[in-house]
């Protein structure tokens, strides 16, 4: 108090000469002798002037070094006397004169007033003369000045620099940081006190930590502001750089120079990332919702407290759309707001990333989870599969099969939320996505399957709205997963799965033995094609599997035609949903089966069960399939005909027109046709329509040939050692490396012709690949059946040849009923039935790709009598054949329909 008394009668003794004054505010401290004021802005930025004191100097400041200079330390109380002129000034308006200008020095030099004008305002230089914080150039002053006085008396009371101890005046600044990780982990998540030294745009300053003096480039977490011109000079009005120049001005009218805190949150190469925490907020959301910067991704996760705040200020500006987003559009959404919330049960997980949701009213909807993207390959990587083995990339693509099987045991058949972020257009050859976020119990599924590393996020164009509602919950688990190395983000421990596809016959028959002794297997079904065969991956072997359901018949549901043109053709009646049944209980769940035989195609036989229930019996229970006569002989036959009998009387699908049999007494029309159905596989059909089929009854005694023949000839023989003769039967190597019994029928080109008397092929193989036949397996007849459909025939054009094959081939793909007819030549004519009874010949007859063959034999009167009315209702529907018309040959000698 005595002090200030003695500084205002000093003060009162002397009179002050007045020159032209100015008023301005006080942006920027540069040293305890200089400041920087600036006027007021007009259409941007305001002018700028800095205004040396008169008469008096400050200690130095510390100089960062430059390519020209070197670094230089802090004079004593150097720091003390800046930082009690800025907290004096800094911010505040203030009146200023101009010294007349020297013609020497390239300086303005004046006097700083507090105040609103010269005469009542304090004058700071003789304020920081009088605390100690400037010495008088005294060899300056002209006229009457009172600045020796006051230093005088400031060094008798030792205030400010005058006080001693000038070593402990001197800041230690550490200007390089080498190692911005470690400062982050030392000062992270805390506020430090600091003070802001330089802006350099509206998202970028220098700032000292305090107490320590760290300096560091800080970039503000969570947005960007233009950028701005370094060389000085002004932008033109209208361009991004322009708006860069407001945003700098904005942030530097808050933060520099003023006394805040700073969080640090992150690093990026040499610099540091973090929230300025002003007495007013965060600077960062007033930017935003000014519209002077927009928020980026890649560093928005990190901010302190959320990211919500931030977003919510950027969707505030661009509702207003101010001065970055003054062109901006809104996306318009092609979902109604009634379908963008919704409800359903999981049936089935595509890929790692897409959805196919139940809904309540029972239509299905496929959808992806929004903003994220699952495991795929690099075009490095690609180009490898492009060639070689068939790629399956749920196997192949590292980490896509962990992330399928995380969703389908969350997910399957559990009950869901989805909410709608936005619809991806359809573009060049995908089709219209509809992206979502899902959740299970509050938890997002993509959230949980990205902070497990089994897939990343899509990055947007800061303008892209078409973005997850939870983006930023999905990048912050992005950067958990990153750092944690998990997942695809370990680019050490990449998973390999190696599997093996046993749909082919000959490699089938390699399984089926071991595979039928495991007994009950646990399996995941992968596809569904009808209502009982189904495409399932066994885990403990690591093979898929073609798998029919055991004793019942199905119905076929509709299907894409042979050759994938994008016909579709009808399914039976209660086909479709057999395969949806199919579907809702066993795609992608976890199941058992029991294998007990194999067909001829390689598909294994048996009996599936989920959740403790046989398929097989739901299905029948459902009435959506017939109990086989195979079933007979199993365990579960009571089961299955217990639950058609209870579908049959409630008339359930497929029995909606049954009707019960009334025991009445049945004459029969001509008791000489012996009927005798046995079972048997069709193993081969000719080109020229002829059969071969083996009888099911004889399959141990074929597999024990097999085994006798591999074990025989497992060891090598002598180069050479071995040559067919015609008309010799001999052991044969087929393509699947396996030996079969053979007939030579002749040799071209080196090579033997031979016929595989078991299943009735022909194949020309080397004659290294041909061996003598053990004796323990010569005498054995073949099992093989040659056989030929009775009362019908071929026409005679190759395309109808064709289609009448392939329809024949089609329906004796599963195990039929054969009966013999009559014997013509020594070749056998047989009727053949599928294994719900439906007579083959019959329904081709009816289906136009087959042509009636009658016979006069008496005793198949009532059989040509069907096989008639089939044909002739082929005609009448103008069907295959028949597709102009009667093409008999008493309506057409001369286009050559004879035989």
């Amino acid at each position: 108090v005595l002090l200030r008394l003695l500084y205002v009668e000093v003060m009162a003794t002397v009179a002050p000469v007045v020159n032209e004054s100015y008023t301005g505010t006080v942006k920027q401290v540069l040293s305890g002798d200089a400041v920087i004021v600036r006027g007021q802005p007009k259409g941007g930025p305001p002018p700028e002037r800095q205004i040396n004191f008169s008469n008096v100097a400050a200690p130095k400041l510390a100089r960062r070094a430059t390519n020209t200079m070197p670094e230089s330390t802090d004079e004593a109380y150097a720091w003390e006397s800046r930082e009690f002129l800025r907290k004096l000034v800094v911010g505040k308006e203030v009146v200023f004169t101009i010294d007349p200008k020297s013609k020497t020095l390239n300086r303005e030099y004046g006097c700083l007033y507090l105040g609103k004008d010269v005469a009542t305002g304090e004058n700071v230089t003789e304020l920081m003369v009088a605390e100690g914080w400037l010495t008088v150039r005294r060899e300056s002053i002209r006229g009457e000045s009172n600045l020796a006085t006051l230093e005088d008396l400031a060094k008798s009371q030792c205030k400010g620099r005058w006080a001693g101890n000038d070593n402990d005046h001197i800041r230690n600044i550490k200007w390089n940081i080498e190692n911005s990780r470690s400062l982050v982990d030392k000062f992270g998540g805390k506020p430090t006190p600091a003070i802001v030294e330089h802006v350099r745009d509206g998202s970028t300053v220098r700032a000292f930590l305090l107490p320590d003096f760290y300096h560091v480039t800080l970039m503000i977490s969570g947005i960007r502001s233009p950028a701005v011109r370094l060389d000085g000079t002004r932008a033109d009005p209208g361009t991004q750089e322009a708006l860069g120049e407001q945003a700098k001005y904005f942030v530097e009218t808050r933060l520099l120079q003023r006394d805040i805190n700073i969080i640090l949150e992150t690093a990026n190469n040499n610099n540091v990332v973090g929230s300025i925490i002003h007495p007013s907020g965060n600077i960062a959301e007033a930017l935003l919702r000014e519209g002077f910067a927009k928020c980026i991704d890649w560093s928005i996760t990190t901010v302190t407290g959320g990211p919500e705040k931030l977003r919510a200020a950027e969707k505030l500006a661009k509702q207003k759309k101010l001065r970055l987003w003054i062109d901006y559009k809104a996306p318009t959404s092609k979902v109604s707001d009634k379908d963008r919330e919704f409800s359903g049960r999981v049936i089935e997980v595509v890929n790692g990333d897409a959805l196919v949701i139940l809904k309540a009213d029972g239509t299905s909807k496929k959808i992806f989870l929004a903003s994220i993207r699952p495991p795929r390959l690099d075009e490095k990587e690609q180009s490898k599969h492009q060639t070689g083995k068939v790629f399956r990339p749920l196997f192949d693509i590292p980490w896509l099969y962990e992330a399928r099987e995380f969703l389908r045991k969350k997910l399957i058949g559990q009950k869901v939320s989805i909410t709608v972020d936005y619809v991806q257009p359809e573009q060049n050859s995908y089709p219209e996505k509809t992206c979502c976020t899902v959740k299970i119990s509050d938890i997002n599924v993509a959230e949980a399957l990205v902070s497990r590393g089994l897939a990343t996020v899509v990055r947007y164009r800061q303008d892209d709205d078409q973005r997850a509602a939870c983006y930023d919950d999905l990048l912050a688990a992005e950067a958990k997963a990153i750092k944690d190395n998990k997942g695809l983000h370990n680019k050490k421990d990449v998973p390999i799965h190696r599997f093996t596809d046993v749909s082919d016959p000959t490699k089938a028959k390699t399984y089926f033995s071991f595979l039928k002794r495991a007994g009950r297997l646990e399996a995941v079904p992968e596809f569904v094609a009808s209502g009982s065969r189904l495409r399932c991956y066994i885990p403990r072997e690591t093979c898929l599997i073609t798998f029919l359901l055991a004793g019942i018949t199905c119905p076929r549901a509709s299907r894409i035609a042979p050759g994938g043109v994008g016909a579709v053709l009808e399914g039976e009646p209660s086909g479709n949903d057999a395969l949806a049944f199919t579907k809702s209980i066993v795609l992608q769940r976890e199941v058992q089966i029991e294998i007990e035989s194999m067909d001829k195609g390689g598909n294994f036989i048996g009996w599936l069960f989920v959740d403790g229930k046989n398929l097989s019996v739901e299905l029948v229970a459902g009435g959506l399939s017939k109990v086989h006569g195979t079933a007979e002989a199993s365990a579960y036959y009571h089961n299955l005909t217990t639950a058609e009998a209870a579908a049959k009387q409630d008339k359930l699908n497929i029995w909606k027109t049954y009707k019960p049999e009334e025991h009445v007494k049945h004459v029969e029309v001509q008791q000489e046709r012996k009927i005798n159905y046995r079972a048997m596989v069709i193993t081969e059909i000719t080109s020229e329509g002829v059969m071969y089929g083996q009888n099911v009854s004889d399959g141990a005694a074929l597999e024990k040939l097999s085994d006798i023949l591999q074990k025989e000839l497992a060891t090598p023989s002598a180069a050479g050692g071995y040559k067919p003769r015609k008309g010799e039967l001999c052991a044969a190597k087929y393509v699947d490396d396996v030996w079969y019994r053979a007939l030579v029928e002749g040799f071209s080109s080196g090579k033997a012709n031979v016929f595989y008397v078991d299943y009735g092929n022909r194949q020309q193989v080397n004659i290294n690949r041909c061996r003598p036949l053990p004796s323990s397996v010569s005498l054995q007849s073949p099992f093989s059946k040659e056989m030929h459909l009775a009362m019908v025939k071929l026409h005679n054009e190759e395309e109808h040849v064709i289609a009448a094959l392939d329809s024949l081939r089609l329906e004796t793909e599963s195990e039929v009923l054969v009966n013999t007819e009559y014997r013509v030549s020594g070749k056998e004519f047989v009727t053949v039935q599928s294994r719900d009874k439906v007579d083959i010949a019959k329904k081709l007859l009816a289906q136009g790709v087959f042509m009636l063959d009658s016979t006069r034999d008496a005793r198949l009167r009532p059989l040509v009598i069907e096989y008639s009315e089939a044909q002739e209702e082929a005609k009448k529907n103008h069907l295959n054949i028949w597709q102009y018309g009667d093409i008999t040959e008493d309506d057409a000698h001369e286009f050559g329909m004879g035989r």
